[in-house]
């Protein structure tokens, strides 16, 4: 459709601020809003990076300018967005964030009235929207109104989980990232009665505590904490608070995989249907799923939502460090699966290390390789074509978000371009640790090859191995 400069990624828009976000961007978003949904009112909140505020006001600038109003709720946790949308039965909302990147970038993500996020055809038009949209009359300006609705989000959140059985009173280490995910998440734990312990719990959008992103390199060096305290697990969220991470004593990092399938075993004991997974899942949900009799449909990295327009009798949807259960709304909560997870302690009544020995768990490699953002999908695309000769075995190939080949051992290895920084993505899993470095290894030199090609510097690596 559109042949405009493409703002929209993985999930939602995200660049470095000022250089691709800034406010004079955010007005014209602004804009676009009344243009795509028709002028209404829409709720607007944002993360605590040192840009969003600014952003914030230009964005709500453009809307009321274009004829619409604007509910303001401010500084919250992503969840409560979408959330606000619903409760206050508005047309949309947006909500400025840069999800678990470096501090130094910025974005949004655009809502409609049920709480989903836009799909990717959605976003497309919406692009055209900001070229098309316009300023309104000096008499149709739209109204403006600021809402602190933490005490109501909070309340909802725990009446949709119920009251837990407290059989056993969970220890947790809660790490808020420095984002406003501490305005609600130790009080949604406390009043369930968990004991909880914050840390990184000051607001602050250069993240100083630590980075944004909650993957194993970052939080490893936080398993000590819960050795030194006896806790039971380490709860640690992004930027904004649709991420969540969780360390054990035992395990340490948990891989996601066995996360979406512990909820997954759990969602599919209330109901059989659907679970939707992104192209990057392990075998772990598989083998939970259809040993509880539900089906799996993989979907696009930063699309899960989309999956309930298309595919009926879906019960829930997950990707690597987020979840959406619809009984709580159709969007990514991180607040709402550490909820969720601490009630299962509750229920149960034993701690998470022992609920997850019900989980398989396969060796697995999640690594982030630098590339220009110039050559990022020219690289991928030669990459791709290269795999599918270099590996000599027979292999079924998915491609609806880079290129996985899943082999007949039950190993595979996936490749995609990122959506969101100047990366290549390279994920692998395998029944033993050998035969996972093999996959890693030729994997990941046939892509420097290919960067050394082209003249590229020797890219930085980010690398989790967890056997």
């Amino acid at each position: 459709m559109s042949q405009l400069p493409k703002f929209f990624g993985t999930a939602g828009a995200r660049g470095v601020f000022p250089s691709k976000i800034n406010p004079e961007l955010l007005v014209r978003v602004g804009k676009a809003v009344t243009h795509f949904f028709g002028r209404s009112v829409f709720s607007v909140g944002h993360d605590a990076r040192t840009t969003s505020r600014a952003l914030s006001l230009a964005l709500m600038s453009g809307i009321l300018s274009s004829g619409s109003s604007v509910v303001d709720i401010g500084l919250v946790p992503i969840g409560m967005l979408p959330w606000s949308v619903r409760k206050y039965r508005l047309s949309g909302g947006i909500y400025i964030t840069a999800s678990h990147n470096p501090p130094q970038y910025s974005g949004f993500k655009i809502f409609k009235k049920d709480g989903s996020e836009i799909t990717s055809s959605e976003e497309e038009v919406f692009e055209e929207a900001m070229e098309k949209s316009t300023y309104a009359d000096w008499s149709s300006v739209g109204s403006y109104t600021a809402l602190n609705p933490i005490d109501e989000y909070v309340s909802d959140l725990k009446s949709s989980l119920g009251s837990p059985t407290p059989r056993y009173r969970p220890k947790i280490v809660l790490d808020t990232s420095n984002g406003p995910t501490v305005l609600a998440a130790p009080r949604v734990l406390v009043d369930m009665g968990a004991s909880v312990l914050v840390t990184n719990g000051n607001i602050d959008g250069r993240f100083p505590g630590r980075y944004p992103e909650p993957r194993p390199d970052v939080l490893e060096p936080f398993r000590p904490v819960l050795a030194a305290t006896g806790y039971d697990a380490l709860f640690a969220f992004d930027g904004d608070g649709d991420r969540l991470a969780v360390l054990t004593p035992k395990y340490g990092f948990v891989k996601q995989d066995r996360l979406i399938a512990l909820l997954a075993s759990r969602v599919l004991m209330d109901r059989k249907g659907v679970v939707v997974i992104s192209v990057d899942c392990g075998s772990a949900v598989r083998k939970i799923v259809e040993s509880l009799g539900g089906g799996i449909v993989f979907y696009k990295l930063g699309k899960i939502h989309e999956a309930f327009q298309t595919h009926s009798n879906v019960v829930m949807a997950a990707e690597p460090w987020k979840f959406i259960d619809p009984r709580w709304g159709l969007w990514i909560d991180g607040i709402y699966q550490a909820a969720y997870i601490a009630k299962l302690m509750m229920e149960e009544g034993r701690s998470l290390d022992s609920i997850l020995q019900e989980v398989p768990d396969f060796p697995q490699a999640r690594y982030s390789v630098a590339v220009p953002e110039e050559m990022k999908i020219d690289v991928f695309r030669e990459l791709a074509e290269t795999m599918r000769s270099a590996y000599s075995e027979k292999a079924v190939i998915t491609d609806i978000d880079g290129l996985r080949m899943d082999f007949e051992d039950s190993s595979w290895v996936l490749v995609r371009p990122s959506g969101t920084e100047p990366k290549i993505r390279l994920y692998a899993e395998a029944v033993s640790v050998e035969r996972l470095r093999y996959l890693v290894d030729t994997t990941l030199s046939l892509l420097l090859k290919l960067l050394k090609a082209r003249g590229a510097e020797p890219p930085a690596i980010e690398r989790s191995f967890l056997a």
